[in-house]
């Protein structure tokens, strides 16, 4: 059987739409013997006559109503490669979009997020890992569409946006014999910490280099590799913890904990979503980004500068 011409396809969407052939080729800015020869080698191709002549003009076959919305697909689908034009329906999509994020971010977007996907687009569904060393490769890849947190060594090929702005509070338990509503320089560096060592992120880096350049050495009792029992561990010991003011407040509500300000200054950071540039055009991808931008207000773009 003989392949199909695309500039068929476009012959037929057009007498489709317009009943005509001859409106049909002006539309296409060919001539109407141009359209007819492509109409009758379709109907050789179908073997169907796909449009007859009435007085209302060409109408469909019940075969070309079959046919069209397959052909209308393929017309929009190479049209959206040609000019990177393609469009996403959430409302319709059937997709799983892969996400890596924190501890941090799960806790502070994942809620929100499949709150707005239960009610707007039913049938996207998502899965996450954790950030760790890997994830800038798996971002490259596309095996990961986007990633949620602070991931300070990324390097150029990858854009960002800021999601919203974080500091670092210290969080100990309200049973905690020592420590009351604020903690003291003294009290900070004698009372035994437990430290989060998370992979992939800059969030331990970030305290320990403040730390010392204020010549702080923290008494460490404890290293975990998440957030995911800190709380509770604080909860129900004489540790304390030095976490990120969003989990602080978070798990306030969920632990006998309070939250109060480190007695040393430590830096804010941006909480950023991560993206490949290959990625960057790809209209899924832009829909979730625009998305989660959206359920975390104050979401500001700005590739840096050396990066893309």
């Amino acid at each position: 059987m003989a392949s199909i011409d695309l500039e068929w396809i476009s012959v037929f969407d057009e007498i489709y739409s317009t009943l005509s052939v001859t409106r049909a080729a002006e539309k296409l800015g060919m001539t109407q013997g141009a359209a007819s020869t492509a109409l009758n080698r379709l109907r050789t191709y179908y073997g169907d006559q796909l449009f007859v002549r009435t007085q209302r003009g060409m109408l469909p076959t019940s075969r070309a109503d079959q046919l069209h919305p397959v052909l209308r697909q393929v017309r929009e689908n190479l049209e959206a490669a040609r000019t990177g034009t393609a469009s996403f329906d959430p409302a319709k999509a059937q997709r799983v979009f892969h996400l890596c994020m924190t501890d941090l971010g799960e806790i502070s977007l994942l809620p929100r997020l499949l709150n707005y996907l239960q009610s707007r687009a039913f049938g996207i569904r998502i899965e996450t890992e954790k950030i760790n060393s890997d994830s800038p490769r798996r971002l490259e890849d596309a095996a990961v569409d986007l990633a949620v947190g602070y991931m300070p060594q990324l390097d150029a090929g990858f854009y960002q946006q800021s999601l919203f702005q974080q500091d670092f509070q210290c969080i100990a338990s309200v049973s905690h014999p020592r420590i009351g509503k604020l903690i003291s320089k003294g009290a900070y560096c004698e009372e035994r910490h437990v430290e989060i060592s998370t992979l992939g992120t800059g969030h331990t880096a970030m305290v320990e280099d403040a730390l010392k350049s204020a010549g702080i050495t923290r008494n460490i009792a404890l290293r975990v590799p998440s957030f995911l029992a800190v709380a509770q561990i604080v909860a129900e010991t004489e540790l304390i913890a030095t976490v990120p003011r969003y989990y602080a407040l978070a798990m306030q509500s969920r632990e006998p904990i309070r939250h109060m300000d480190v007695p040393y200054g430590l830096p804010g950071y941006a909480v950023h979503q991560y993206w490949h540039a290959r990625l960057h055009r790809e209209p899924g991808n832009v829909w979730l980004r625009k998305t989660i931008a959206d359920l975390m207000p104050g979401a500001v773009s700005h590739p840096l500068p050396g990066r893309r």
